[in-house]
């Protein structure tokens, strides 16, 4: 029996360099961007390693599969511009052909056969791939013309009916959250990744230009958690990242704070201070903001 591919995990920049560098120019690279922190990724990898199973492994390689943790190996995940996962990236001859987010097997497997053609035998349908999907309109109802043509929608929202309640207690619980986030610490920065190990460019560039001025602040990693990641658009009415909130109020992204900066840096520091001052004991030396299942915990180190 003719072996097949398998989904090789990428632990190193080096080691991905010398993966993908020795590939042939008409060999599919399939990079699969994840972390362990998110429960979608488990899916697109168990996706991914039915999808590997059904290509032949062949010499030279004309589909390749290959694994990485995006926090891990953080400066291929820049080079890729990876802000969310699971995301599948498909490569060819060094250039990015393709690319799918979520966990939609179809998506994948679409992808996958338009750039390296379907498997021989049509073993996707064996390895347990979900086929491509067909709608079916639902038969003519006894009550008339009108009742097929609501059919769907009326079925659906009475599927959707029950949980409106509960969703929108859900939302208010989460705006709650987020506006004690916000104030978790005199001046937030909602970034991805860590100071230590930002995940994107601008993440980087918002650090070093705090660091730079002096500006102490407690940060969240958004990519950590993906409810506060989409509600905090909605929350501060602003869809990228990262954001800066002093005293509780959104003061922008990278580009308002580095474009006033002078101005917004002695802000912030001014903010920091005049916080630090009402606090009943003494000056407050450092904030680092962690997370920990459900809650925040505001780690401050007093002199």
């Amino acid at each position: 029996m003719a072996s097949t591919c398998t989904v090789t995990p990428i632990a190193t920049e080096g080691d991905f360099a010398d993966h993908t560098s020795n590939l042939p120019a008409d060999c599919l690279a399939v990079i699969y961007f994840h972390a362990p922190w998110a429960e979608p990724c488990k899916q697109m990898g168990t996706i991914l390693s039915t999808l590997a199973s059904t290509y032949p492994a062949t010499n030279p390689p004309r589909t390749a599969f290959f694994s990485l943790d995006a926090e891990e190996v953080s400066e291929v995940s820049e080079n890729y511009d990876v802000t969310q996962v699971p995301l599948v990236v498909l490569q060819k001859n060094g250039q990015v052909v393709d690319s799918v987010t979520g966990t939609d097997a179809s998506k994948v497997r679409n992808a996958v056969e338009q750039h390296a053609g379907r498997p021989v035998a049509d073993e996707a349908s064996k390895a347990g791939l979900p086929p491509a999907q067909k709608v079916t309109r639902p038969p003519p109802s006894e009550n008339g013309p009108s009742a097929q043509a609501n059919g769907d929608v009326d079925t659906a929202a009475a599927q959707n009916s029950a949980g409106e309640a509960q969703n929108g207690a859900s939302k208010e619980d989460l705006h709650s959250r987020l506006g004690e986030l916000v104030k978790a610490a005199p001046v937030m920065l909602f970034m991805k990744g860590t100071p230590s190990s930002p995940q994107c460019g601008f993440s980087r560039q918002t650090v070093a230009l705090l660091r730079e001025k002096g500006v102490r602040y407690g940060f969240f990693n958004i990519l950590a958690d993906d409810e506060v990641r989409q509600g905090l658009k909605e929350f501060s009415e602003w869809p990228t990242f990262p954001q800066v909130y002093v005293g509780g109020e959104l003061v922008g992204g990278l580009d308002i704070v580095s474009r006033g900066m002078e101005c917004t840096i002695g802000m912030l520091k001014l903010t920091f201070c005049h916080s630090s001052r009402k606090s009943s004991k003494t000056t407050l030396i450092s904030w680092r903001i962690t997370w920990s299942t459900s809650s925040v915990n505001a780690l401050t180190q007093m002199a």
